[in-house]
């Protein structure tokens, strides 16, 4: 269908020409929603938690320093944890304050591309039902934003289908609440068909009890007088259509979580362990991935960058190879739409033989940031999994204080040596200037149990090429002497390696257990 003014079409499209290509130019900020940003405080959760608080604030003070938390973790910062003095026990989990919250808000309005115009906070004794801050202070943001010409309000609260209708009905602008606002960065960033079926899914759940149809005028048929009621309403029939659409959408997931438990499956035959990066969005996991992997995953400042799956494999300093995944970031309150529709990428973390938790040495907030990472492992069953931090981005913290924390923590690996996986180990690093990367894989070699490492010594015939080079590759060899038309070495390596060559060992402690199981097993990378 043609325009109706043409004048106005061929006058603005010689306008958008004249920007020469490859010219750098900042979208104007017409082009963006302009956001009107919405905080509340209950009191009542405050007065009941001043502990909690007073807890928060220590561990940020921590955090200063020593930017972990947890007793005998090996995280630096636990034995300064006020909380850990005060009674022993594990501390209570702290909470972001409301300030800090709404600067989080402002975060994720800046990644779904608003421009934010404005904020208040109200701070209240307990939420009103009807449009959860009250009529009064509403009526008072209502003039607020119309006078800085807000397009959409973004409430750091979630609400009630009733809530966000009443809400519109006073302040004449969309009203948006921070599940919908996350809801809407996973859409804007879900580039692969799963990513996408996930977060269409996630939408539809959300979307599904906010149906606001207008009941009997919207009658698809006519009640006769006195005989029977209204047909089918359009609500009902919007409904109808959702469910189905979500049916849809669940079997096509299934489908790619059945996909995904066959290629675990086919990985999981060979010796090859698997290691998941989780941490609190914006952390720096994917610049961390990037510079373990070589890989190419988009690195962001913007939360929520990475939405979409990624595996490489890294190979370890005993030679080792392991699969390294970069999964989402998690976030406070994320909701538990998002958490059941990602359940199949999600999978990774709970099928993980190491869990390396990544986490902003340069926050002030870590300590209550790794307290939501935590809760999210706990919902997926997986907080028992063995577990390593890794504090990033050391790079932005004071040089010396950096050296500080990174021999603290090489003293604390030295002293608990030997100990397995007893506690959470940490580590510092800079994944943009690669400080630690070293450390980060001998830590995590030393923690993988699948292909465990033996130390052999071999006597091989000089014509066995193939099994020499195949020793070059995959393990670590101290010592090598030419006798008799034969090499003899002194190797490191892989149980699978010293399988494929056990008709050359000449000693080596412990390898009865790997001799016996033959021969034939799977070599990685052969």
């Amino acid at each position: 269908m043609r325009s109706s003014h043409p004048k106005k079409t061929r006058d603005r499209a010689p306008a958008a020409a004249r920007v020469p290509l490859g010219t750098k130019t900042v979208r104007p900020e017409d082009d963006q929603e302009r956001a009107f940003l919405v905080g509340i405080e209950l009191r009542t959760r405050g007065r009941s938690g001043a502990k909690v608080t007073a807890q928060a604030q220590a561990a940020r003070e921590a955090a200063q320093l020593q930017p972990a938390a947890g007793g005998k973790s090996g995280a630096p910062g636990a034995p300064s944890h006020s909380a850990g003095k005060s009674n022993g026990h594990k501390p209570a989990i702290p909470e972001f304050d409301a300030d800090e919250s709404l600067a989080e808000l402002r975060t994720l309005a800046g990644s779904a591309g608003a421009n934010v115009v404005g904020e208040i906070l109200q701070r209240r004794d307990r939420p009103d039902p009807a449009t959860l801050i009250g009529a009064g202070k509403l009526e008072e943001i209502a003039g607020a934003a119309a006078s800085v010409d807000a397009d959409l309000l973004l409430f750091d609260h979630d609400l009630t289908a009733s809530q966000q209708r009443n809400i519109e009905k006073i302040v004449k602008r969309r009203v948006i609440d921070r599940t919908q606002l996350i809801l809407d960065i996973f859409a804007r960033h879900a580039r692969t068909r799963e990513g996408q079926l996930q977060v269409e899914l996630a939408q539809l759940q959300y979307m599904l009890p906010r149906l606001a149809g207008r009941g009997v005028e919207m009658s698809q048929l006519g009640g006769g007088i006195g005989t029977r009621g209204p047909g089918e309403t359009q609500l009902e029939t919007d409904r109808r259509k959702i469910y189905r659409r979500v049916r849809h959408v669940e079997q096509q997931l299934e489908n790619v979580r059945r996909i995904r438990a066959q290629q675990r499956q086919r990985r999981e035959s060979a010796p090859v362990a698997t290691v998941a990066l989780v941490g609190y969005t914006n952390a720096g996991k994917s610049t961390l991935f990037n510079a373990l992997t070589q890989a190419a995953v988009l690195s962001s400042p913007r939360m929520f960058a990475t939405l979409d799956p990624t595996i490489r494999a890294v190979v370890l300093p005993s030679k080792r190879k392991i699969l390294m995944s970069d999964t989402v970031g998690f976030i406070r309150n994320l909701p538990h739409t998002l958490v059941s529709a990602f359940r199949a990428t999600l999978e990774e973390v709970q099928r993980a033989s190491l869990i390396v938790h990544v986490s902003d040495a340069s926050s002030r907030l870590s300590a209550e940031q790794d307290a939501q990472v935590e809760i999210v492992l706990k919902e997926l069953e997986a907080e028992k999994k063995p577990r390593l931090r890794v504090m990033n981005k050391i790079d932005l913290l004071d040089e010396e204080m950096a050296e500080n924390l990174i021999n603290d923590s090489l003293r604390e690996g030295a002293q608990s040596q030997g100990t397995g996986s007893d506690g959470i180990k940490t580590v510092y690093v800079s994944a943009v200037e690669g400080t630690g990367l070293d450390r980060l894989l001998a830590r995590i070699d030393a923690t993988i149990e699948e292909d465990r490492v033996s130390r052999v010594h071999l006597r091989v015939p000089q014509k066995e090429g193939k099994v020499l080079a195949m020793l070059e590759a995959k393990a670590r060899i101290y010592s090598r002497a030419y006798k008799d038309g034969a090499v003899e070495l002194e190797v490191e390596a892989p149980e699978s390696v010293v399988r494929r060559v056990r008709e050359w060992v000449v000693k080596g402690p412990g390898l009865r257990d790997v001799l016996k199981q033959g021969p034939n097993v799977p070599i990685v990378g052969s």
